[in-house]
């Protein structure tokens, strides 16, 4: 007895000791205070287990150190049950207590019939066998009553919760056996004496293991876990980690298959335990009787069996109720799915249907009971039954492949009752209930098909005339090329003449209307096998992909432009005639589709550039043209950078008395050392813009120039020639103005002088523009008259000063009878409107004298004075012009 208290004291301090030790480490918190528990109860049953021998000599048969073992036998029960995951509520706590009792009751059961049976007997005295045996049945009623919390554990405090458990077996066995050596008056058996000690040396083990040491973040505990965590357990070294991490998916699978394993066995411990002690009732019944009071024994069994029933009874409703969830979550799946538009059906893997939806019947005009009981390929598309097959097989699950798909997606055409056929989304899954089945959910996706392929034609199609775009205009060209015989092929390039007036005159809606009015005249133009395309603007293209032979896509290019010029338009309630601009390019070996549409394009603006209404077939040298212009575009732009543009002045003198009455300013440009001709850069000038701060720069310096002169005391004119973009620049009448101001040059010393084309385009804004120059007190003139299609009547809208003869006229003078009447004409209508006549381009003397004869007060000309830098003006200065000049 002595040796067993030592051994007792020795385990349970140890165990103490390490259990207070361990709860000190990183941990959680749950675990941390269980193991204090535990410590605490190891303690207190050391204590009693100390105090034991001295109190056995006492006459009592419960003693103090009874009472302080069954105080730690509980502290160590409350220590195991906190090491479960989370403590058992509501029916969960209610199962689990039942199932206590009946293992409980079921070894007590075994027990009497075995051992407390024959002990009774012996006693006598039920009063002192009671409470001897109170004890080790309340030891095992603890030990039951936290098992069923601790064996399906898996968590960090497992080990421990089940080293715990070992214990408090341990004590319930050793108490067991030594409240029956009491009853019997006999010495404990030696193996009783180390069963308890080597228990609790098992627990003190544990918690020293590495397992228990790493904290647990499961649960409710992962948030404290994360609130807890220390600068030292983020400073872990790398290698420790990467070997747990390595560990722990083999780790995870073991605790997962024991955890599996001890919940099955719990589940089963308390039907086992009831059959071990039927069988165990019934073997000593047959053996000659139980001994000891039956009634105990009796109410215990009946207990059992009614704590047995009520346990099925609770289990039946708790099936009776999942089944009912289970049922109404498919309800309302079903619903949810019906109010989705979507069509559920259930069906088997041969594509039988059993169950089907209202919704099919809305969708697809079917009734459902029409559906039922036939196969879904009688209404999938004949197409699309055998994908629709393999998909079903792949997701079909028997015994030898466990591992198919259990939901797929598949994409089919649905016939409708009505014959069309429906595309339509479907998601199958797999379901099992009695036999395995599948649920399917079909959505009639009609309307986004409708609207991708509404976006697939509007992606590739023009949406004003319906036509195909450009994009799918390059990708067909694209295409055609990359065939063997590409050589064939041809592109036209279409523009209207004069579109741009429409939009301006009766808006952009109109024009969008006459645009589908000029693509459905060039539809019935083309060929079916041409491709027709709206380019963008007012451009259409044509790729003919059969053209045998050049004439043919000529042919067709002078068919487009008689189309579109063979009777006008209609647009807002009036008759609009316009005209086309054809460009033709032909394929070749080494030219690409790019290059092939970008070549029909130049020879279409070289046929706008020339006029209008004609067919231009692409050559070489168009293209080199049109880079040139580029090249010549950017080298003006750096010219204006540079200052590489000079001015001179060609000097105006009175016929009559040869003195210099004004001078014309004129643009030079010197590029590096070569002299560049006005006429080849004023152009591209005017078609790229940068006429506007070039003019703006040619007013500055002349005006600064004319205004020294005038500062000299020579009062002579300036003249400048506008530009139609010049005088649309939303700044025109202020550069004008500022020029005047910064030189101190007169507005009455400015003479602006336009053609006669700038007042027939825009003529309204034109005459506007000049109108606010002629209130500044700047004169105006009209350059080049007599060439132009503008009308007299413009002469009294505008308050003009002055008409220049074009030189075209002053060339046939005294040559050219026609020529020479009418610029008598021109002469005599300026005196009569009182205007000053100047005449262009003198260079004979003949032409001098029949102009004083007419009576044209001042002229210009290489006869008079030749364009001169302004130092060369200089030395006119208060020098008449010889009557007759030569040489000059």
């Amino acid at each position: 007895m002595i040796v067993g208290a030592v051994a007792g004291v020795t385990a349970a301090a140890f165990a103490a000791f390490s259990l207070f030790a361990a709860a000190r480490r990183p941990s959680d918190r749950a675990s941390a205070l269980a193991w204090r528990w535990l410590a605490a109860g190891s303690a207190t049953w050391l204590v009693g287990i100390a105090v034991r021998p001295l109190a056995d000599g006492t006459p009592f048969v419960v003693t103090f150190a009874d009472l302080v073992l069954l105080a730690g036998t509980a502290m160590l029960a409350v220590g195991t049950g906190l090491c479960a995951v989370r403590q058992a509520r509501g029916q969960a706590l209610l199962r689990d207590l039942a199932d206590a009792y009946v293992c409980a009751a079921s070894l007590f059961v075994i027990g009497w019939v075995l051992l407390f049976g024959p002990a009774y007997r012996d006693a006598g005295d039920a009063g002192t066998f009671a409470v001897t045996l109170a004890s080790p049945l309340l030891c095992l009623v603890l030990a039951c009553a936290v098992g069923p919390a601790v064996v399906p554990a898996r968590r960090s405090a497992w080990p421990v919760g089940l080293a715990a458990l070992a214990v408090l077996a341990a004590v319930t066995a050793s108490e067991t056996v030594t409240a029956l050596a009491r009853l019997t008056g006999d010495e404990p058996p030696l193996g009783q004496v180390w069963l308890a000690p080597a228990a609790f040396l098992l627990l003190a083990a544990v918690a020293w293991s590495d397992r228990t040491a790493r904290p647990d973040i499961s649960g409710e505990d992962r948030d404290e876990a994360a609130g807890d965590t220390t600068a030292q357990a983020v400073a872990e070294s790398a290698t420790g980690e990467q070997q747990e991490t390595e560990s722990s998916p083999a780790e995870g699978e073991t605790e997962e298959l024991v955890g599996q394993t001890a919940s099955s066995l719990l589940s089963a411990a308390p039907l086992v335990l009831v059959v071990v002690a039927a069988v165990v009732v019934l073997l000593r019944v047959l053996g000659g009787g139980v001994q000891g009071p039956v009634p105990v024994l009796a109410l215990v069994s009946v207990s059992v069996v009614v704590v047995l029933v009520l346990r099925l009874f609770v289990v039946l409703m708790e099936t009776g109720r999942m089944r009912r969830l289970v049922d109404l979550g498919e309800r309302q799946l079903h619903d949810l799915a019906e109010s989705t538009g979507d069509v559920v059906l259930v069906c088997d893997y041969e594509g039988v249907v059993r169950e089907i939806g209202e919704g099919v019947e809305t969708t697809y005009g079917y009734r459902p009971e029409e559906i039922v009981g036939g196969r879904i390929f009688d209404y999938i598309h004949p197409e699309d039954v055998p994908a629709i097959q393999v998909a079903m097989r792949a997701m079909s699950l028997d015994e030898e492949s466990a591992e198919s798909a259990g939901t797929c997606m598949v994409a089919c055409r649905v016939r409708a009752s009505d014959g069309t056929w429906r595309p339509t989304e479907s998601v199958a899954t797999r379901r099992v209930r009695g036999e395995e089945l599948l649920l399917v959910t079909t959505r009639d996706v009609s309307d986004q098909e409708a609207l991708r392929n509404q976006v697939a034609h509007l992606t590739f199609h023009d949406g004003v005339t319906g036509l195909p775009n450009r994009a799918y205009f390059e990708e067909r060209t694209r295409e055609v090329l990359a065939r063997p015989g590409a050589g064939a092929a041809a592109v036209v390039f279409l523009d209207l003449d004069g579109f741009t007036a429409v939009n301006d005159s009766v808006g952009h809606a109109s024009g969008d209307y006459l645009l589908g009015q000029a693509a459905r005249r060039l539809r019935a133009a083309v060929r079916a096998d041409d491709t027709l395309a709206r380019w963008g603007g007012d451009e259409f293209a044509v790729l003919l992909e059969g053209a045998t032979d050049a004439q043919t896509a000529v042919d067709l290019a002078e068919r487009l432009v008689r189309t579109v010029s063979s009777e006008p338009f209609r647009v807002a309630d009036r008759d609009v005639a316009l005209t086309a601009s054809v460009g033709v390019a032909f394929a070749d070996e080494d030219v690409s589709s790019a290059d092939l549409i970008r070549n029909a394009d130049v020879a279409m603006a070289r046929a706008k550039e020339l006029g209008g209404r004609r067919v231009e077939v692409f050559a070489a040298h168009m293209h080199t043209d049109v880079v040139r212009r580029l090249e010549l575009a950017a080298d003006l732009q750096r010219a204006l950078l540079e200052n590489q543009f000079a001015i001179e002045y060609q000097p105006v003198v009175d016929l009559a008395t040869s003195r210099v009455t004004a001078v014309e300013a004129l643009v030079r440009w010197w590029r590096g050392s070569a002299f560049v001709p006005p006429e080849l850069f004023l152009g591209p000038a005017e078609d790229t813009g940068l006429i506007v701060p070039l003019s703006e720069w040619i007013l500055r310096e002349a005006c600064r120039e004319v205004a020294s002169w005038h500062a000299s005391s020579w009062k002579i004119g300036l003249s400048l020639n506008l530009s139609a973009r010049q005088i649309m620049a939303p700044r025109f009448v202020e550069s004008v103005e500022s020029a005047l101001s910064e030189s101190g040059l007169p507005p009455s010393a400015l003479t602006l002088e336009v053609i006669e084309e700038m007042l027939v385009e825009d003529a309204e804004e034109t005459v506007n523009r000049l109108s606010e120059l002629r209130e500044l007190g700047v004169r105006l003139a009209i350059d080049d008259f007599g060439t132009g299609y503008a009308s007299l009547a413009l002469l009294r809208q505008l308050p003009v000063d002055m008409i220049k003869i074009d030189p075209s006229f002053v060339s046939g003078l005294g040559r050219d009878e026609t020529l020479t009447l009418l610029t008598r004409t021109i002469v005599r209508l300026g005196h009569d409107l009182g205007l000053i006549v100047v005449a262009e381009g003198i260079e004979r003397q003949e032409q001098l004298e029949l102009l004083r004869e007419m009576g044209c007060t001042r002229g210009q000309g290489f006869l008079v004075a030749r364009p001169m830098a302004a130092r060369g003006v200089d030395s006119l200065m208060h020098t008449d012009m010889p009557s007759m000049p030569s040489g000059v």
